[in-house]
């Protein structure tokens, strides 16, 4: 059985179909990558899978086999999923320890308990950040440190599948590949991963299976090698090729 399963799901915005019928499946153990031209609805089918900030207009959501399409946010978060964001999103008056705790204890399950706490900590240690960072205040962070303080926030939720939305944008070279390792860590403790991002080597280096979005639907899916190669996708980010004059 499949960790996450979308069947159909479908999202309007008035006459846009952001998200168009889509269905796909993410197998536990697996990285598996979503690209796709923008606006083809990546960043709105996460929302669809979290309830943040809105489920689905119809089609289903199943995590293990338990549909959480109708759940609200917070219980989809217990049931073990958790996501970053496209821009760097975190608590900027509360230190980078307590953006932790925050994800450690969303939803009310652990509170502000020895666990949660020792989550919070684990989850930072993780992504790279030292105790010596964790009294700062996350708006006194760089860029990168702020994408690993989400990343943290989100781990420390203690998640079966992670959702990572972009997390190679606005990144140097140097710090691409370090958030290379920090996510191939993550996926080795045995969290599930779908990522988006419009970075190739990143999803080259990173994904096991590789799915295409265009116009709200999957225009492809497979290995990520022959995902890359299909004329179908060549097209859609290219164009069509005119024939010379």
């Amino acid at each position: 059985m499949a960790l996450l399963e979308i069947e159909d799901a479908a999202k309007a915005f008035g006459s846009l179909k952001a998200v168009d019928g889509v269905t796909l499946a993410v197998e536990a153990g697996r990285v598996q990558g979503i690209a796709g031209p923008n606006g083809s609805g990546k960043s709105t089918l996460f929302n669809l899978v979290t309830g943040i900030p809105f489920g689905p207009d119809r089609g289903t959501v199943r995590l293990e086999g338990r549909p959480i399409e109708r759940l609200p946010a917070h219980e989809i978060a217990q049931a073990g999923i958790a996501r970053t964001f496209q821009r760097e999103t975190s608590f900027d008056g509360l230190t980078v320890f307590e953006n932790a705790l925050v994800g450690a204890t969303f939803g009310g399950r652990r509170k502000a308990s020895a666990p949660a706490r020792e989550a919070a900590a684990n989850a930072l240690g993780l992504v790279g950040l030292a105790p010596a960072t964790f009294p700062r205040l996350a708006g006194e962070l760089s860029v990168f440190e702020r994408k690993c303080l989400m990343l943290a926030t989100a781990c420390a939720m203690r998640p079966k599948l992670l959702l990572l939305d972009e997390p190679a944008s606005g990144l140097t070279r140097p710090e691409i590949e370090a958030s290379i390792g920090l996510i191939q860590g993550i996926a080795a403790s045995g969290v599930t991963i779908v990522l988006i991002e419009h970075v190739l080597t990143f999803l080259m280096s990173l994904s096991d299976h590789l799915v295409i979005l265009n116009g709200g639907r999957v225009l492809a899916s497979g290995s990520p090698r022959s995902v890359i190669a299909d004329p179908k996708v060549v097209e859609a980010y290219l164009g069509t090729r005119r024939p010379a004059a």
